[in-house]
């Protein structure tokens, strides 16, 4: 069974991949996408979003890091893929899952799922512009507006090329809403040869038995679900293993909200480094009621200095922040 952290774009960044691989159980993980628009992308573009391919491609806890890539152009996509496997990136994604209008209405994303002869050209290009020994990957959803292309579509992506994919349970209108429709996921494997892994509404150990139960495929992605209890994955591990794992207590979790919150002082200005730790405590909330008393006292704070107080930290001289990029608001 392989676990791999979900690429989510203004939430999973290298701060959070890097606290989270630390907990333990996950595979691989994967960039936030990298938008490909009007050019080929050169190595700044990518070292900005994925620092780890200046330390071998992986986390500090040694968890191997895919590169994501978003756009339409086949052409453009083969070439960025070329200049960041040069990189180093060890698997090229190749995202057509993203549900925000702002991309789709650029032409990335699962718009694209209404073009599978574009997903085909797409992977295909991708796929020889790579060393054949690095894999080309795909994420999708079901479709744009509903499912009735979504095997046509993986096929597509297999055709291409793709070695494997990851199938987000729900159409680009479904967003997030529950359920997901772990079924398709099935239904998707019996078409292809290639792996397919689940993702989509896994919150819980009993929510990725009942997906494993309904889909029948072994390899899940985690999403929001491992940002909300960071021990998920070592917990589905566990059952998988016929143990029973306490879940990650409120004061062993602390410590990596500290890390967290050093490393997004150091790299991120004080204008947008707050906004970062109470988007990640916010979603702790689900599975911890000391996280709902944090973000309380988090919900209206600006001042840094505070903040590393109410984590428990001495004081933290902010630095002038290496990106600006603002982050998701709560």
């Amino acid at each position: 069974m392989q676990i791999a952290l979900a690429p989510m774009e203004g939430l999973v960044d290298d701060i959070l991949r890097d606290v989270l691989t630390q907990v333990g159980g996950i595979d691989w993980c994967v960039t936030e996408f990298i938008r490909v628009s009007d050019r080929a992308l050169q190595p700044p573009a990518f070292l900005k979003l994925a620092p780890e391919l200046a330390r071998g491609a992986q986390t500090r806890a040694g968890v191997p890091l895919r590169v994501q890539l978003l756009g339409s152009d086949p052409t453009l996509l083969g070439e960025s893929a070329a200049a960041a496997c040069e990189l180093g990136a060890p698997v090229i994604d190749l995202n057509f899952g993203c549900p925000a209008k702002t991309v789709n209405r650029s032409r990335g994303g699962a718009v694209l799922l209404n073009e599978p002869e574009l997903l085909h050209s797409i992977v295909a290009s991708v796929r020889r512009h790579t060393p054949a020994h690095i894999p080309v990957t795909a994420k999708m959803r079901l479709g744009y507006a509903s499912s009735h292309g979504a095997l046509e579509c993986a096929q597509a992506l297999e055709s291409g090329g793709a070695a494997q994919l990851v199938v987000h349970a729900r159409t680009k209108l479904d967003g997030y809403k529950p359920p997901a429709h772990w079924e398709w996921v099935a239904r998707v494997q019996e078409v292809v040869k290639v792996p397919v892994y689940a993702n989509g509404e896994i919150w819980t150990v009993d929510d990725w038995r009942r997906c494993r139960e309904v889909c029948g495929v072994a390899d899940v992605m985690l999403g929001r679900g491992l940002v909300s209890r960071p021990d998920l994955a070592l917990q589905i591990r566990a059952f998988e293993a016929g143990e029973v794992l306490p879940p990650m207590s409120w004061q062993a979790l602390l410590p990596l909200l500290q890390s967290f919150w050093r490393q997004a002082m150091h790299k991120l200005s004080p204008r947008y480094a707050p906004g970062r730790i109470k988007q990640w405590v916010a979603m702790l909330t689900r599975g911890y009621p000391e996280a709902t008393a944090l973000f309380d006292q988090l919900r209206r704070e600006t001042d840094c200095q505070r903040i590393a107080a109410l984590l428990g930290l001495e004081e933290q001289q902010p630095t002038n922040g290496l990106e600006s990029r603002e982050a998701i608001s709560i």
